[in-house]
């Protein structure tokens, strides 16, 4: 009996969260960037340890997951460790942008510094960005004229700059009205890769929109509006003292080892009934 009402307050707990998913797109399959930030060598670090920690989230939560395009940041780092500038993943699974969408903000991380020689408390920041997997089918207002875009391709590297593809099939994107740029080299054929990073661009391009809309509608109302790219949103501390918090919804844990390991499970759910 004990584990019949166990199992149903999971379940119950599971079509509650659910409720609260009601956005247009929240059962779309998510895109997922992450951004290094201030902080040199240690934000291009804590880039690597973010996307480690959503792809365990992922994995817990039975969603697949496609590395689209990184850039790798510099090396010389303690075992060899080299970092990422940035990184883009496709994530598949229902409700996935639904549950990862408010991940979208800075993420802070404090922590004695392993590229610091004299063992230094360094602070560093990612930008994280989630945005819903959609086609022109989803927002046919959204037209990408072809002479808007210029197209460039290269070949796809690895850590340290090496090639890893002596065929040009990586595709990046410049959408010139807006200046957006977007790449991918996840696919071993072009025209693949073009097919994905379009998705990607007509993502940016929706949210652009939806901001847009949003500051128009703050105008309004006589709100401050804040640069969406700095909003900070968790933070993450390692040194002098174990904690990660929530700064919208005030959840904190000190299991930060749990967290860095994708047990992220408290901190969305709290942010979606927020």
């Amino acid at each position: 009996m004990e584990k019949e009402i166990d199992r149903l307050g999971k379940k119950l707990n599971e079509k509650e969260i659910q409720v609260f998913l009601s956005g247009k797109y929240d059962k779309k399959n998510a895109l997922l960037s992450i951004f290094a930030g201030v902080g040199g060598r240690d934000a291009q670090d804590w880039t690597t340890m973010l996307l480690r920690m959503y792809e365990k989230y992922c994995q817990r939560n039975g969603y697949k997951i496609k590395i689209l395009d990184q850039s790798y940041g510099e090396a010389g780092g303690p075992e060899g460790r080299i970092g990422l500038k940035s990184v883009t993943m496709e994530i598949q699974g229902k409700f996935a942008y639904g549950f990862l969408r408010k991940e979208t903000g800075v993420h802070r991380l404090v922590r004695i510094s392993p590229f610091s020689s004299q063992s230094l408390r360094h602070t560093s920041f990612a930008l994280v960005e989630v945005l819903p997997d959609i086609s022109n089918k989803d927002v046919p207002e959204i037209e990408i004229k072809p002479d808007e875009i210029k197209v460039d391709t290269y070949r796809s590297s690895g850590p340290g700059g090496q090639n890893v593809n002596e065929r040009e099939t990586a595709i990046r994107i410049t959408h010139l009205p807006t200046g957006i740029v977007v790449s991918c080299q996840s696919e071993r054929i072009q025209f693949a890769n073009r097919q994905k990073v379009m998705k990607v661009l007509i993502a940016k391009l929706y949210q652009l929109e939806q901001v847009k809309k949003n500051k128009e509608l703050k105008q309004v109302k006589g709100e401050k509006i804040d640069a969406s790219w700095g909003n900070q949103i968790r933070s993450y501390v390692l040194h002098p003292y174990q904690m990660v918090k929530d700064l919208r919804t005030n959840v904190e844990t000190s299991n930060t080892n749990g967290v860095l390991d994708g047990e992220l499970d408290e901190f969305i759910k709290a942010e979606i009934k927020h």
